[in-house]
């Protein structure tokens, strides 16, 4: 058993049910930033260019929007949440590290306590995994067979 496969056991093992809660509720947020993002996209552009983002800002833009929408509809179903999460922390890492850390450590920057907040839950995530009350932990189940 490999480093990867024995975390993933551990996290498995070591899940209380209301960590699902939480994790259902981490993805609402993280849906809802998505939305928010494809009904402002030059707002999110501009963060990009506030950052002197070298690559395609379009490209950037584009990725975080469809990364926020699927993955977080993928954490709230529960269905390759380790994955959803893996993608979700690059994009955080750039909103703690480079966007949100410009206004400084004040309480009332918000916006950077959560995303904080937020990366440390995908982190957690990452490591625990989707839980009882997901769509992996069902499609996982003795007699679900799959049909693709």
């Amino acid at each position: 058993m490999n480093l990867v496969q024995k975390v993933e056991h551990w996290g498995d093992t070591h899940h209380p049910k209301w960590i699902d809660i939480l994790r259902i509720a981490l993805g609402i947020i993280i849906f809802a930033k998505g939305v928010g993002f494809v009904n402002d996209r030059e707002a999110v552009a501009e963060l990009f260019r506030q950052t002197n983002f070298q690559l395609s800002i379009w490209s950037a833009v584009h990725y975080v929007v469809f990364a926020h929408l699927v993955g977080g509809l993928f954490i709230i179903l529960g269905l390759k949440t380790r994955f959803a999460a893996l993608l979700q922390i690059p994009i955080l890492i750039g909103a703690v590290f480079f966007v949100n850390i410009t206004n400084g450590f004040s309480y009332l920057n918000s916006e950077f306590w959560l995303s904080l907040a937020v990366l440390i839950l995908l982190c957690a995530f990452l490591v625990l995994g989707s839980g009882k009350y997901s769509l992996d932990h069902l499609m996982d189940k003795p007699g679900y067979e799959r049909t693709i």
